[in-house]
């Protein structure tokens, strides 16, 4: 498969489309559309994500019996959706701050200890190039509502059997069930 061209559509605030033209082993063209954080896509290399532009943090409350999940209103569903607390990295910020910023900002809890960063990932790699990495640590305080009134969100802590149960019952992002079903084993 090779990439023979890349057509924006059209720029938005936050994402651009992009048409992506591909000339398959059957030399056949196949047209495919993505979305970008990158308003300047322009070569094969820029579609590969190098830096992230977000970042998903997994906590546990101090004990590590229950796990963080925010229960938001997503507006390109229209319904609740669970996940964890996620944002995207603000310039200047490298990707721990912004997870404490996110979690401050989404939940009012503060990531006190950060066991491990993972290295890139994709958020949605059937349409986009977005990345993100993700933060796994520990967060304690005081729930709060979000500091952003587009943002509701009902953030809450759950113990491996409610996640199972959740698991059942609620819609989940992929990554956030897939990583709620192992733990809660």
């Amino acid at each position: 498969m090779k990439l023979e061209s890349i057509e924006k559509i059209h720029e938005g605030r936050f994402i651009s489309r992009y048409d992506l033209t591909y000339e398959l082993n059957d030399h056949t063209k196949k047209r495919y559309e993505i979305i970008s954080r990158n308003h300047q896509l322009s070569s094969p290399e820029d579609l590969q994500g190098k830096t992230a532009n977000a970042v998903v943090i997994v906590a546990t409350n101090e004990t590590g019996d229950a796990i963080l999940l925010n229960k938001e209103f997503r507006l390109a569903t229209n319904q609740w959706v669970y996940n964890f607390p996620a944002g995207l990295i603000d310039e200047g910020e490298d990707g721990k701050q912004a997870a404490v910023r996110e979690l401050r900002e989404e939940t009012g809890l503060e990531l006190y200890e950060i066991d491990d960063m993972m290295g890139l990932s994709y958020s949605a790699v059937g349409f986009s190039n977005e990345t993100n990495i993700t933060i796994v640590g520990k967060a304690r305080g005081m729930l709060q509502k979000s500091c952003f009134a587009v943002e509701e969100i009902e953030a809450g802590w759950f113990t491996k059997e409610q996640v199972r149960t959740l698991l059942k019952t609620e819609l989940f992002a992929g990554r956030t069930q897939a990583f709620c079903y192992l733990w809660s084993k």
